[in-house]
C-alpha cells in the first residue's frame, strides 16, 4: 500500500446545509403529573429541581438524581421595573426585576439611549404595547438543539379559573406560533423571533368554542387573518418562551380570558384575590409561582432544528492517473528494464492499480481525515473514477 497525491482545485469543493427536524411532544404527565399528582406537594416531585436561589425551577424527565434524568426546561418569571408589579412590597421584588432584566437584555438588546428593550407585544419594537410581567420557559438544548423549528411550536395550559390539582383542563388553551414561518422577526441580537396567539381547544365538556378568549388580537402580521390574541413571544435559536401575564388575567384585567365566560386563573390554592391570575406574582415566590403554572400545563410540543454544514470533495481519478502504485514492491529493476509485478501477468501489460482509501491533506501535508471505499476500486488507463468525500460538522 502507498500514497499518491493530488492538489484539488476550487471547482472540486462545495458546501451544503441541511437541516435536520425531530418532533418533540412533552406532555402534562411529564411536566406536572408522573412522578407528582394529588398525594404529592408542589415543588416536592423527585422530578423537579428547586434551589436554594429561589430563582428559577428546573424540570426533567425522570427523577433529577438519577443519571438516566434529562434535563428538558427551565420555567422563571419576572417584571420589568416600570411594571405596576415592581414595589419594595412584592416578594423576591429585586429577584423578579434582575430576571426581567437579564432575559430582555439578552433577547432584546438595548435601545439608541443604551437602555434595555422591553418585551414588545407585536415583536415589531417601534413602540405599542410591551410585556412587562411575563413567565420564561428555556428549554434545553437536549431538546431544542440549534433551533425549535418556526411554526411549530404549541403550548396548552388547562384554564379554568379555580385552581385544583388534577381537576384544571376542563378548559384549555392552546399557544402556537401561528405565523412563525413566514411572520417572524430579526431584530433581535438572540436570532429570529416570532409572536405567540392564543386560541380555545377545550371549553366546559369538550364544547369547542372561542368563548373563553376575548376576540381582541395584537398581530403585525397582516397575513395572519384571526382574531386570537397576542400573548408572548417566542425565540428560536435561543430556545426560549416568553408568555405574557395577560395569558392568566380576564379583560378585564388587561388579559385575554373573556371576562363573561372565565374569571382570571387563580394560580394556587389560597383563594385570596391577590392570587388570581397574574397578581400571583406580587405575593408569591419565584418557586410558588413556577409550580403554578407548571400544574397548568396540558402539552407542549415543538419540532426541533440540527443544521448539518457539509463540504464536499470531488476526488477525481482521470484516465492517466492513479495507475501506478508508489509501493517499491510494484516494479522490479532485476533481469533488465523494470517490470509491473502482476501475478500470471507477461511484461508489457496495462498497469492496474486498486484505490482503498482517500486521503485529505492540509497545505503542510498533514493528514487531516481518511475516508474509506467499501471495496477497493480497480485503476487502469481505461477507466476513469470520481469518489465522492462528505465532511459533516
Amino acid at each position: 500500500m502507498a500514497t499518491t497525491f493530488k492538489s484539488l482545485g476550487s471547482g472540486d469543493v462545495t458546501t451544503t446545509r441541511t437541516l435536520l427536524h425531530e418532533s418533540i411532544p412533552v406532555t402534562g404527565s411529564i411536566v406536572s403529573g408522573t412522578y407528582g399528582g394529588t398525594g404529592v406537594a408542589l415543588g416536592s416531585e423527585p422530578h423537579i429541581k428547586t434551589y436554594s436561589h429561589g430563582m428559577f425551577q428546573s424540570v426533567f424527565d425522570y427523577p433529577h438524581l438519577s443519571s438516566s434524568a434529562n434535563h428538558i426546561f427551565d420555567i422563571t418569571a419576572g417584571y420589568a421595573s416600570t411594571s405596576a408589579m415592581s414595589g419594595a412590597s412584592s416578594t423576591q421584588n429585586a429577584k423578579k426585576i434582575n430576571i426581567y432584566n437579564q432575559m430582555a437584555q439578552v433577547l432584546m438588546g438595548y435601545d439608541e439611549t443604551g437602555s434595555v428593550r422591553l418585551f414588545d407585544a407585536d415583536g415589531d419594537t417601534t413602540g405599542g404595547a410591551k410585556i412587562k410581567e411575563c413567565y420564561f420557559l428555556n428549554f434545553s438544548r437536549v431538546l431544542s438543539k440549534d433551533e425549535i423549528k418556526k411554526g411549530t411550536f404549541q403550548l396548552e395550559l388547562g384554564s379554568v379559573s379555580a385552581f385544583a390539582q388534577g381537576n384544571l383542563f376542563d378548559k384549555r388553551i392552546k399557544i402556537t406560533d401561528t405565523s412563525g414561518s413566514d411572520g417572524y422577526f430579526v431584530n433581535s441580537p438572540a436570532g429570529e423571533y416570532g409572536v405567540l396567539f392564543a386560541e380555545t381547544t377545550r371549553d366546559g365538556d369538550a364544547t369547542l368554542s372561542t368563548a373563553l378568549l376575548q376576540s381582541e388580537t395584537i398581530t403585525s402580521n397582516a397575513s395572519v387573518a384571526n382574531t386570537r390574541p397576542a400573548c408572548g413571544l417566542i425565540f428560536y435559536q435561543a430556545g426560549v418562551v416568553v408568555l405574557s401575564g395577560s395569558t392568566l388575567n380576564d379583560a378585564a384585567l388587561g388579559g385575554i380570558l373573556d371576562t363573561s365566560d372565565n374569571d382570571a386563573m387563580e394560580m394556587i390554592s389560597a383563594a385570596a384575590a391577590t392570587h388570581n391570575g397574574f397578581q400571583i406574582m406580587t405575593g408569591s415566590t419565584i418557586d410558588v409561582m413556577s409550580n403554578a403554572l407548571r400544574n397548568r400545563i396540558y402539552n407542549v410540543q415543538f419540532n426541533n432544528t440540527t443544521e448539518l454544514n457539509s463540504t464536499i470533495y470531488f476526488c477525481r481519478a482521470n484516465n492517466t492517473e492513479f495507475n501506478y502504485s508508489a509501493n517499491p514492491t510494484y516494479l522490479s529493476t532485476s533481469g533488465g528494464p523494470s517490470e509491473i509485478v502482476v501475478k500470471d501477468a507477461t511484461a508489457g501489460n496495462d498497469p492496474i492499480s486498486y484505490i482503498t482509501s482517500v486521503g485529505l491533506y492540509s497545505p503542510d501535508n498533514e493528514l487531516l481525515a481518511v475516508a474509506k471505499v467499501s471495496e477497493p476500486l480497480k485503476k487502469e488507463p481505461s477507466n476513469e473514477l470520481t469518489l465522492r468525500v462528505r465532511l459533516d460538522y
